[in-house]
């Protein structure tokens, strides 16, 4: 049984949200609290597994009272937000503390597929518990990066094995080395502190383009590549239909859109699109990899991080068979191993890295 704390100033949100999660018969709703210090009290008395918290509250708002449980009673936490730039923002700067992964409140838009979303993103996260008590136990939140102009000293890490390869003779630094001026990134759930970690870890002159398809709203996407652009050396915009490919240059698809390329003439170009438009996810990261990889070819790698189900295998198949390369990111450092599985799974992946390692291997890549 998934037990679940629901935390929200608005009796009505708080009593939707449990009738939601309820409707799963593996799923109980333990209590509820009105505000983060009511919050804090209840998680330190209850055998809590996961929690799905409100933003905007009084006496401790939101991000306040997840800083203090991270530091306190680590668990895993769903931030619930509200559908504007604010609550984007906020978002945002919850995820760099360790919330988990976020939902937008769309309750009065379509109730049941915000519950049925709600009650899968619990069950997934209800199994990273464990996990998130190791990683915050004794330790202080995560403070949100700030842009740098020089490496800092980095503090020493324990070994760890070497990274996986598993598709043989395209191995990158064997058979397929070569340079790739095309990155294309595809990430879900627990995504954004790894996009962010990994793009502040690549230079400013790196010799390749990145684009990015992050399962976010319309809203999100925005405020995601304005502070991906503050705290990178690169420069991150949201995509605009017809951009061009540059150097040192990264491109978040737009919430609710699909991203990929084109041919303008001879030259590839960044499409944005609606189409497919009866794709489950927009965007979809098939769209992505499938386009990168027949206009770009061996050119191309492509990085699938953390997310639920399976978005992406296909464009990720296409990809590996124009010659790209692709690094999926491991099991260990996932908030949810789907994605990334089911390219390990269909023997797609080239390397299988934790987060904290992949920049170093896109440099490396594209650089060749």
């Amino acid at each position: 049984m998934i037990r679940v704390l629901v935390v929200d100033d608005s009796t009505f949100m708080r009593m939707s949200i449990a009738d939601l999660l309820q409707k799963d018969p593996e799923i109980k709703v333990v209590d509820t609290a009105r505000d983060g210090m009511e919050a804090l009290e209840k998680a330190a008395k209850l055998d809590v597994d996961v929690i799905t918290l409100d933003v905007e509250m009084p006496r401790l708002n939101g991000l306040d009272t997840l800083k203090k449980l991270m530091e306190t009673n680590p668990l895993p936490v769903i931030m619930v937000s509200s559908l504007t730039e604010d609550g984007a923002e906020s978002t945002l700067r919850a995820m760099e503390y360790g919330a988990q992964d976020f939902i937008p409140k769309t309750l009065s838009n379509d109730k049941d597929a915000f519950g049925q979303e709600l009650r899968k993103k619990v069950r997934a996260l209800a199994r990273r518990k464990s996990i998130v008590r190791l990683k915050y136990h004794h330790k202080p939140a995560a403070q949100p990066l700030t842009h740098q102009t020089s490496h800092p000293a980095q503090p020493q890490r324990p070994a760890r094995a070497p990274a996986k390869r598993t598709a043989g003779s395209n191995a990158i630094g064997g058979a397929g080395k070569g340079p790739r001026d095309l990155v294309v990134i595809g990430v879900s759930t627990g995504g954004p502190p790894v996009v962010q970690k990994i793009l502040s870890q690549l230079p400013g002159d790196l010799p390749a383009c990145i684009l990015i398809a992050q399962h976010m709203p319309a809203t999100f996407t925005g405020p995601f590549a304005k502070r991906l652009d503050s705290v990178s050396k690169l420069t991150v915009t949201e995509a605009k239909n017809g951009d061009r490919l540059v150097n040192g240059h990264a491109y978040v698809c737009p919430g609710g859109m699909h991203i990929g390329l084109r041919l303008a003439g001879p030259l590839p170009e960044v499409m944005v699109t609606e189409h497919p438009r009866s794709a489950l996810y927009k965007p979809t990261v098939n769209v992505l990899m499938e386009t990168a990889g027949n206009i770009m070819g061996r050119r191309t790698l492509g990085v699938m991080l953390t997310g639920m189900g399976n978005d992406g295998v296909d464009g990720a198949q296409v990809l590996r068979d124009k010659g790209g390369l692709l690094i999926a990111q491991s099991e260990a450092s996932c908030v949810v191993y789907g994605m990334p599985k089911a390219v390990v799974d269909a023997n797609l992946a080239n390397l299988v890295l934790d987060a904290d390692d992949i920049a170093q291997a896109i440099v490396a890549t594209v650089r060749g």
